[in-house]
C-alpha cells in the first residue's frame, strides 16, 4: 500500500508535469489537443492521490488502520459533487 510520504511525493510529481506541460504548450511545443488530453489525465490521478489521502487521514482520525484504504477508480472520483 501507499503510504502518505509516496502519496505527496506522487503528487509533486504530477503538478511538476502539468507545469511543464504548460510551458512546453506556452512555448509551441505542444499542441492545443495532446496538451488537453494529458492535462485532463492529470486532473484524473491527482484527484485519486488526493482521495486516497483524503481515506487515510479519515481512517487515521478514527483508529481504523490507514492501510485499509483503497485508491478509487478515476471514474468514481471524478463523479465526486463539490
Amino acid at each position: 500500500m501507499t503510504d502518505d510520504k509516496s502519496l505527496f511525493h506522487r503528487i509533486d510529481e504530477l503538478v511538476a508535469e502539468e507545469h511543464e506541460l504548460r510551458t512546453k504548450h506556452a512555448a509551441g511545443d505542444v499542441n492545443d489537443d495532446d496538451e488537453r488530453t494529458r492535462l485532463r489525465a492529470l486532473e484524473v490521478e491527482l484527484d485519486q492521490c488526493w482521495d486516497l489521502l483524503r481515506q487515510r487521514r479519515a481512517k487515521r482520525e478514527f483508529g481504523d488502520n490507514p492501510e485499509d484504504a483503497t485508491a478509487r477508480s478515476g471514474d468514481v472520483v471524478e463523479g465526486y459533487l463539490n
